[in-house]
Formats: structure tokens, C-alpha cells, sequence
């Protein structure tokens, strides 16, 4: 199956923080009163460190379905590079309480999840299925020079009864990491076309049982 597929160059956001020595809940607290949000960055074996940012400062990564990476800029004046990795949220007013930023190491593959984008009108819907996309995101591993913002895959030649595989999903400089054979989209026939032939099938049913009643009556009449 031929299926055209694009990456889309993921974006770079600047992210400006307080490096912050945090004591305790009381500390986080206060920070949130404030209209800061406390949170940590980490590069794997080498640093893990408390930090703040204003709330909406965060609002662009949060609150978006794409993929980004963050330029951090530090109040000591370095800066680093990382992505967005964990996000906790109040159970009441759905405010960010904390969040984790994970380094980025330069030369080093990156995994993470892409959002999949379905692009095109498939055959099957004109002719008047029902597209359903079954899959939101995908695993990957790559470089994060080659991260996308999200996979766009075509399905103007699916028709009724076809679907779309995370197998089909093949761009170069990646590697998908989620199960091939896990579905991505399906084009579902026509709901007229469903009634008709579960209304066959059940016509065929009918045609094929048994005169139960009709008997019933004769072992009554040999009875009297």
C-alpha cells in the first residue's frame, strides 16, 4: 500500500526560569499563589534541577497537541535544551501544579510520543463511509534535530472497508517504535449499506428455520 507521509519540523520554544531551592510544600505553595508554577529539569545521571516559571509562560506547551522542544534559559545565565516530559494537574481546578522538563543530549536519539495528523478525503467517505482515526500518537526514536511536530499521512486512497497501520508509517531519519500492526485509521461502509445486509442476513435466518409452531401442533393433534 502506498502511502505518502510527511514529517513537520518541530518547533523550538524559550522558556524562561528561576532556579528555585525548594524546602518543602510550603515553598511550592507559595510559589503558586504567586502565579508561578514549580517544577524540575533533569538530564539523565548528570543534573536535577528545582525550578520555576510564570504559569503562563507554560501554556504554549501544555495546552497544544504538537511536539516541541524547549530552549531553557536559566536565571544563572546558561541554557539548555530539553523537551517537556511530565505535566501534573490540580484534581479540582485543573490549575498546573508542577511539571518536569527532560534534558537533551547533543548526538543522542530521543524517544518520545508524535501526534499523527490524517490529511485528505479518502475514496471510502465520497463514496460514503465514515473515516475513524484509531490511533492519536505514535512512539518514535530519532535525533532531536529530526523531531517532527506531528506525522502527516494521506489517506485520500483508502476505501470502504481499508485502513491505515502504524506500519505504513515509514519516514526517513526515524524509527517508529509502536506495534506495526497497531491501526492508525479505518474507513467504516456506509451506514445503508450495514442495514441492508444485516437485513439479508436476517431474511436468510428466516428463510432457513424450522416450522416449530407448525409442529407443535400436529404432536398435539396425535396426542388427542
Amino acid at each position: 500500500m502506498h502511502v505518502f507521509n510527511r514529517r513537520n519540523p518541530v518547533a523550538e520554544i524559550t522558556l524562561k526560569a528561576n532556579i528555585r531551592d525548594y524546602k518543602g510544600r510550603s515553598d511550592s505553595n507559595t510559589a503558586r499563589r504567586e502565579g508561578k508554577v514549580p517544577g524540575v529539569f533533569y538530564l539523565k545521571n548528570e543534573k536535577n534541577i528545582s525550578i520555576e516559571v510564570e504559569a503562563l509562560d507554560l501554556r504554549p506547551l501544555i495546552y497544544t497537541s504538537e511536539t516541541n522542544i524547549v530552549n531553557l534559559e536559566l536565571s544563572d545565565g546558561s541554557s539548555e535544551l530539553c523537551m517537556l516530559k511530565d505535566v501534573q494537574f490540580d484534581p479540582i481546578t485543573d490549575a498546573v501544579t508542577h511539571f518536569d522538563l527532560m534534558g537533551l543530549i547533543k548526538g543522542q536519539k530521543v524517544k518520545f510520543e508524535v501526534p499523527i495528523n490524517l490529511e485528505g478525503i479518502p475514496v471510502g467517505v465520497k463514496a460514503g463511509g465514515v473515516l475513524t482515526q484509531t490511533l492519536q500518537k505514535v512512539e518514535v526514536m530519532c535525533m532531536p534535530k529530526d523531531l517532527p511536530q506531528h506525522i502527516t499521512a494521506d489517506v485520500t486512497h483508502l476505501e470502504a472497508g481499508e485502513g491505515l497501520s502504524v506500519g505504513d508509517l515509514v519516514i526517513e531519519g526515524i524509527e517508529i517504535l509502536s506495534a506495526p500492526e497497531q491501526s492508525v485509521a479505518i474507513i467504516g461502509h456506509a451506514r445503508a449499506e450495514v442495514e441492508e445486509e444485516a437485513a439479508e442476513t436476517e431474511e436468510g435466518d428466516e428463510e432457513g428455520a424450522e416450522p416449530e409452531v407448525i409442529a407443535k401442533g400436529k404432536e398435539d393433534e396425535e396426542e388427542a
